[in-house]
């Protein structure tokens, strides 16, 4: 199996069902609020995949669904249809303790202009590795996930900074839900009405049925708001929400529904108007602020990691002749969403240690209503190859109203 971009450089078929693949599995584990990316930690694994021995190359290359000795053009193909999603900046950083040998052949796989070099003045390395995690995500994350230690050999890290505007802007307003675990608060609801119903969705999973909302950005990303049954859990609904943007779980449209409670949060209903109108898309949902930080080791068999963090014998003889093995795997994540537009970013670092919105009404028009009141999940997905860049699950909406927060996203530096 081989992981491919096409022909005008966008991320390949194959890598999208690996790499969404690794969402799915992810979410699972998931139990509350949070962010995560898996298009972030994905390539570093295939990286050291690629210079790994014994199990350790096994548990990798089953993590990654991708044979071992194809983990290194892989990432290196993911990387580069990355590079063509709009909207997105990825970067790969790799720095080395100064006495580090590497293997010739392993490091001249790696993007041109990655390789760094830190000495034992771990503060100003600790400094350059947080810069350069800030720079790459515009501020947004902060430093880099992990710290560097007496026994630091090298951090291997990705940085991913996505942005896009709605085509739509949503209307800012009060939101105080009379049910579920938000009740009696006063949220930053937001508000649009559409002519576009089939904006919206449901479906039926083993686990329940969900509602899906496609919220379009400007520069071909797409949020999708993900709404499952209150007894579904956090990875069942983000595991729907994979299949739905992979179109493995087929969708009713919102255009196509009968009058009713439909979906959960979805209702279709007749409503006065002052004209004759077509059915119509009626969207209300929350302003909301996500940050998650992950251990990665904390959940070792995900991500193939389990016989790497032996520190007892070195695990990647294709990386160098010095024995390692993974000392720390986190990922930072953060996601915004607001009245004008979208924002996430995410930050991976591997770090191998030593070895260780009252007329008069003369009308009826159908209106598609849908809200989003309670938790739910969200992708942000490349609309033309569907991988999902990031993907979380709200709990905390942001309150209404919060002083210095207008509910837009921030423009893009």
């Amino acid at each position: 199996m081989r992981v491919e971009t096409g022909p005008d450089g966008r991320v390949g078929d194959t890598a999208v069902r690996a790499v969404n693949g690794l969402t799915a599995r992810w979410a699972q584990a998931l139990r509350e609020g949070t962010v995560f990316s898996a298009p972030g930690v994905w390539p570093l694994l295939a990286i050291l995949a690629d210079g790994a021995a014994g199990p350790a190359r096994a548990e990798l290359a089953g993590a990654l669904g991708v044979p071992a000795e194809q983990a290194a053009g892989a990432a290196r193909e993911l990387l580069a249809g990355l590079a063509s999603v709009s909207g997105l900046d990825a970067a790969l950083g790799l720095w080395t303790h100064h006495g580090l040998a590497l293997r010739e052949e392993w490091r001249a796989g790696l993007p041109a202009g990655t390789h760094g070099v830190f000495g034992d003045d771990l503060v100003t390395a600790q400094e350059r590795l947080d810069a350069w995690a800030a720079e790459r995500t515009g501020g947004l994350v902060e430093r880099m996930p992990v710290t560097l230690t007496r026994d630091a050999r090298m951090v291997l890290a990705t940085a991913l900074a996505l942005r896009t505007d709605w085509r739509q802007p949503f209307t800012e307003r009060p939101l105080r839900p009379d049910a579920g675990p938000w009740q009696g608060r006063t949220l930053r609801g937001l508000h649009r009405r559409s002519v576009r119903p089939d904006r919206v969705g449901v479906t039926g999973t083993p686990d329940g049925f969900v509602t899906a909302l496609t919220v379009p950005g400007d520069n071909g990303v797409d949020v999708h708001l993900v709404l499952g049954e209150e007894r579904m859990t956090p990875g069942q609904v983000l595991a729907a929400g994979v299949g739905v943007v992979e179109r493995g779980l087929p969708l009713t449209g919102g255009g196509a529904l009968p009058h009713g409670h439909v979906g959960p949060g979805l209702h279709v209903e007749q409503q006065p108007a002052t004209a004759p109108e077509p059915r119509t898309l009626d969207v209300t949902t929350v302003a909301y602020e996500v940050r998650a930080d992950h251990d990665l080791l904390a959940l070792p068999g995900l991500f193939g990691l389990t016989t790497a963090t032996d520190k007892e014998a070195g695990h990647f003889p294709g990386v160098s002749p010095y024995p390692l093995a993974v000392g720390e795997a986190r990922q930072s994540a953060v996601a915004q969403f607001g009245a004008l537009g979208f924002r996430a970013a995410a930050v991976t670092a591997l770090m191998p240690v030593a070895a260780g919105a009252v007329p008069q009404y003369r009308y009826e028009t159908t209106v598609v209503r849908v809200t989003f009141d309670r938790p739910f999940a969200f992708l942000a997905v490349d609309r033309e190859s569907r991988l999902v860049l990031a993907a979380g699950w709200v709990t905390e909406p942001a309150p209404y109203p919060v002083p210095g927060f207008s509910g837009a996203v921030p423009p893009a530096p």
